[in-house]
C-alpha cells in the first residue's frame, strides 16, 4: 500500500542560459505572470530564478549568477532545457522514503524550508538522464509559490492565452532505452500503462517512433516515454538525443478551453509553430465526425484533430524554442478524447521532417 499520494503536476523547473530575458519570452510570447523571485536580493548568491504562472501551470526559470555551477554544466552539456518536473504530494518524506526504497537514487533528502508565510518540505530523484523529480508538499505555506522566493511585482501584466494546465510531458529516449524508463516508472511509483504506439502505427517514408504513456494512480500525471524506430533516416527523437546530449523532456503539452483562441494569441505574440500542409485537411470531413470548430479555421491555424471512440481532440506544436532543436510546446483541447493523436502523428512528423530538411539533420 502506497503511503503518499501524487496529486497532480506541480512544477517544471528549466535551466536556461538567460534567465531574465527567458521570462521576458514566457511572459509576452506565451502569457504568463512573472509572481516570484529568487537571486542576489533574495540571497542566493550562484542562482537566479525567476517563477512564471498561468492558470494552474507553473514554470521556474533558472540560471547561475557564476562559472562553474551545476546549472551552468547543464546548460553547457543541453542547451536551455528542463532540468526538473515537480509532483504535488501529501506528503514528500513518504514519497522519497518509497520511490528510494523501490531503486529510485536520491539527489535531495526530505528538507524543511520556511519563511514568515509557513513552511513546505520538498525532496528530489533522479529519473532518465539528467531529469530530476521534486516532490513538493506545501500544505503548512502561505505564500505565493515556495519559501526563499520573493514576491515578485511586475511593472506589465501578462496577457493571458488561455492556458490552463500541464496535460502531459514527453521524454524522449535513446533506441532501446524506452522500455526500461517504463519499467522504472512501474517500479518505483506504481505507475501504470496508459496508452501507446509503436513504428507500426507511427511511420514516414523515413522516420518513426514507439511510444509508451505512464500515468499515476488518479491519471492526472501522464508522461509519455518515447525512443526512435529504424527509419531510412533520422528520426525526430535521434535527432533530439543527438542535440540534448542524451535523454530529456522533449516537450510540455499545455491544455486550453479554447485552442483557435489561444493559438490566434499566441501567433499574434510571434509564437512560431509548426506549419501543417492544407493537403492534411482535405480529408478530415471524412474521418471524423461531429466536429464543432470550423474545419477552414483550423486549416488556417495549422490546429491538428484527431478522434477515438470517446471523442476528439485539437492539438498543435510550436517550434523549438531555443536554437538547438529540442524542447518545444504542445497546446491541446480535449473533447472527449483521451488519447495522445496517432492519428496525427504522420502529419506531425512530416512537417518535422521538413524542418530536419532545412537544419541539415534529416
Amino acid at each position: 500500500m502506497k503511503t503518499y499520494k501524487i496529486k497532480k503536476f506541480d512544477h517544471c523547473e528549466l535551466y536556461v542560459s538567460n534567465a531574465k530575458q527567458a521570462a521576458h519570452f514566457y511572459q509576452n510570447a506565451l502569457g504568463f505572470q512573472p509572481i516570484a523571485f529568487k537571486g542576489l536580493e533574495t540571497g542566493s548568491r550562484d542562482k537566479v530564478s525567476y517563477v512564471m504562472k498561468q492558470n494552474q501551470v507553473w514554470f521556474v526559470l533558472s540560471s547561475p549568477l557564476k562559472s562553474g555551477t551545476t546549472i551552468g554544466k547543464h546548460i553547457d552539456i543541453h542547451g536551455d532545457g528542463v532540468k526538473d518536473v515537480s509532483f504535488t504530494v501529501d506528503s514528500a518524506e513518504n514519497a522519497w522514503k518509497e520511490t528510494t526504497s523501490r531503486g529510485a537514487i536520491s539527489i535531495s533528502k526530505p528538507k524543511l524550508i520556511e519563511d514568515e508565510k509557513g513552511e513546505a518540505i520538498i525532496s528530489t530523484i533522479k529519473t532518465y538522464g539528467d531529469t530530476t523529480h521534486t516532490f513538493v508538499e506545501r500544505k503548512n505555506y502561505n505564500g505565493v509559490f515556495l519559501p526563499g522566493y520573493n514576491v515578485m511585482h511586475s511593472n506589465s501584466i501578462a496577457e493571458p492565452t488561455g492556458i490552463v494546465h500541464i496535460d502531459h510531458v514527453v521524454g524522449n529516449q535513446p533506441e532501446g532505452k524506452m522500455n526500461d524508463v517504463c519499467n522504472f516508472y512501474e517500479k518505483v511509483f506504481g505507475w501504470h500503462r496508459f496508452w501507446s504506439v509503436d513504428d507500426k502505427d507511427v511511420s514516414t517514408k523515413y522516420s518513426s517512433l514507439k511510444s509508451i504513456v505512464m500515468a499515476n494512480d488518479n491519471e492526472q500525471i501522464k508522461m509519455p516515454i518515447n525512443e526512435p524506430a529504424k527509419g531510412l533516416k533520422k528520426s525526430q527523437i535521434q535527432e533530439f538525443v543527438d542535440f540534448y546530449d542524451g535523454p530529456g523532456i522533449q516537450h510540455i503539452a499545455m491544455s486550453t478551453k479554447n485552442i483557435i483562441e489561444t493559438v490566434k494569441k499566441l501567433k499574434a505574440n510571434g509564437v512560431d509553430f509548426l506549419p501543417t500542409p492544407k493537403s492534411y485537411y482535405d480529408d478530415l470531413k471524412n474521418r471524423i465526425n461531429g466536429i464543432d470548430e470550423d474545419i477552414d479555421q483550423l486549416a488556417n491555424l495549422g490546429i491538428l484533430l484527431d478522434s477515438d471512440e470517446n471523442g476528439y481532440m485539437l492539438q498543435i506544436f510550436t517550434r523549438p524554442i531555443q536554437d538547438r532543436p529540442t524542447l518545444f510546446y504542445e497546446i491541446i483541447q480535449r473533447k472527449g478524447s483521451q488519447s495522445f493523436g496517432k492519428g496525427n502523428f504522420k502529419a506531425l512528423f512530416e512537417s518535422i521532417e521538413r524542418e530536419q530538411a532545412n537544419r541539415g539533420n534529416l
